[in-house]
C-alpha cells in the first residue's frame, strides 16, 4: 500500500522468488516505469519472460575477482566414506561444510534422507567437530542465532533444507553435500550451488543421488558439467 511519487525505476532482485502478480503489483505503481529483473537461476519462468515479455536481456557472465570455478561432482551411496573423508580433510584445513536435504522429519512416504536423520548420523561420524541443523520449521530467532554461529565458524557442517538456499553468504563454507540430489530441481540445485564458491578457497559440490533411470543420470551429467 505504498503509493509513490513519480515511480520511475524498479529493480527485482532474485526475481525467480516473486509470484507473477506480485511483479504486476509492482510495477503498476509507477506511469510505466523501466524494469530490471535479475535472477542467477535460469528458471523456465524466466526464459518465457525474455521470450515473449518483451524484456532485453544482458548477461553477466565473469565471476565476482577471486572466485574459483566450483568443482561439482555426482556420485551414490558406494562413494560414501570417501566423501565422508573429504569433508573431515576440509574441515580441518579450516573450512566449513553444508549438507542439504529433502524433507524435514523421516517419512513412511518417501525415501529420502531427513535433516533430524542425518543430524544424528552425522553428529557420530563427525563426532570430533561441532555439528548442527536448520530447517524451515524453526522459529526465526533460532534460525538466525544458528546462521550466526556458523558464518562465526563456529558451526563446522550446517545440515539443512532448502532454506540456505538464497541470500546466504559464509566465504569460508567451501563443502555443499546434497542428500538425494534426484529430488530436486535442476534450478534448485544450481542455486544450492551457488551457496559455495563465495571465497578464496576451492570449493566443492557433491551431490549424492539414488535410483539408476537414464533421466536421473542425464540430470546429473548437466549439473556437474555446466556452471
Amino acid at each position: 500500500n505504498v503509493e509513490f511519487n513519480k515511480l520511475g525505476l524498479v529493480v527485482t532482485d532474485e526475481q525467480h522468488r516473486f509470484g507473477v502478480r506480485q511483479r504486476s503489483i509492482i510495477n503498476s505503481k509507477g506511469q510505466n516505469p523501466d524494469i530490471l529483473v535479475m535472477s542467477a537461476t535460469p528458471i523456465p519462468r524466466t526464459l518465457a519472460l525474455i521470450l515473449y515479455g518483451d524484456l532485453d536481456i544482458s548477461i553477466i557472465d565473469e565471476l565476482p575477482p577471486n572466485r574459483k570455478k566450483i568443482d561439482t561432482f555426482a556420485v551414490t551411496k558406494g562413494m560414501e566414506a570417501r566423501v565422508n573423508n573429504f569433508i573431515k580433510q576440509q574441515l580441518d584445513e579450516g573450512r566449513q561444510c553444508y549438507i542439504v536435504c529433502p524433507l524435514v522429519e523421516e517419512s513412511e512416504e518417501i525415501d529420502a534422507k531427513s535433516v533430524l536423520e542425518l543430524f544424528e548420523k552425522y553428529k557420530e561420524i563427525f563426532s570430533g567437530y561441532k555439528v548442527e541443523y536448520l530447517h524451515g520449521k524453526l522459529r526465526p530467532k533460532e534460525k538466525d542465532e544458528i546462521m550466526e554461529r556458523f558464518k562465526s565458524g563456529e558451526i563446522q557442517i550446517l545440515i539443512s533444507t532448502t532454506v540456505i538456499e538464497v541470500g546466504v553468504d559464509v566465504p569460508n563454507s567451501n563443502i555443499m553435500i546434497i542428500e538425494n540430489a534426484e529430488r530436486f530441481g535442476l534450478a534448485t540445485l544450481h542455486q544450492l550451488r551457488g551457496r559455495v564458491g563465495r571465497g578464496k578457497y576451492q570449493s566443492y559440490c557433491v551431490l549424492k543421488y539414488q535410483g539408476n533411470s537414464e533421466i536421473i543420470r542425464q540430470r546429473m551429467k548437466v549439473i556437474s558439467s555446466t556452471n
